[in-house]
């Protein structure tokens, strides 16, 4: 299993534990030093920045969670995409989430988001270009609950289902499902985040 965008090996170490063997990437030398801690050498990690797939070997499944897929513009995504099909064995599948239209418009809706999570206060604040189909986010916490406060920037793209489907097509990956979240109910107008299943051609 070829865990892209890993972060700190959260899913790597469930895919361990139902008996997986994986590989996980991330471009974040300080994700992987956690995951490392978590996953110690039961997991091959290596840092890599999408669209480049320098990795070794030939996977049954591949897998991309949690918003790691949006901070690629539509043309990484196209090459990413055909980057992992090459990296599959035939028939190999590959599970990733995206936002979609829905989240574009719940985030355009509210702008600033503020709270608290697990003993941190947050503001979260996002601009978002309806044209570009781009939002950039401040995320910053202010009273955590560990180490000092901070602020980080990012910036994702919404990429149109037409573009994912081009794109997908295009590495030779057929759709399977498109689900709302991780379960198996259909992704409609009201869903915030789409989980794609997909699998590549068999041959």
């Amino acid at each position: 299993m070829l865990d892209l965008c890993c972060g700190t090996g959260l899913l790597a170490r469930e895919l361990v534990a139902r008996g997986y063997e994986v590989v996980g990437i991330d471009a974040s030398d300080a994700m992987l030093a956690l995951a490392r801690e978590r996953l110690g050498t039961e997991v091959t990690l290596s840092r890599t920045t999408l669209p480049d797939l320098e990795v070794d070997g030939v996977f049954d499944a591949a897998v991309c969670t949690f918003d790691g897929l949006n901070y690629l513009t539509p043309d990484e995504l196209r090459l990413t995409l055909a980057a992992v099909a090459a990296r599959l064995r035939p028939a190999g599948w590959l599970v990733f989430d995206l936002h979609t239209d829905g989240m574009m418009n719940f985030t355009i809706s509210n702008p600033i988001v503020e709270g608290e999570s697990a003993g941190n206060s947050f503001v979260i604040r996002s601009a978002v270009d309806p044209g570009a189909r781009t939002c950039d986010t401040r995320i910053e916490l202010m009273r955590p609950r560990n180490g000092h406060p901070f602020s980080e920037h990012h910036r994702q793209y919404f990429h149109t289902d037409a573009d994912v489907r081009a794109a997908l097509d295009g590495a030779g990956f057929a759709v399977t499902a498109v689900g709302e979240e991780y379960t198996h109910e259909p992704a409609d107008a009201s869903s915030l985040r789409a989980t794609w299943t997909t699998r590549r051609s068999p041959t």
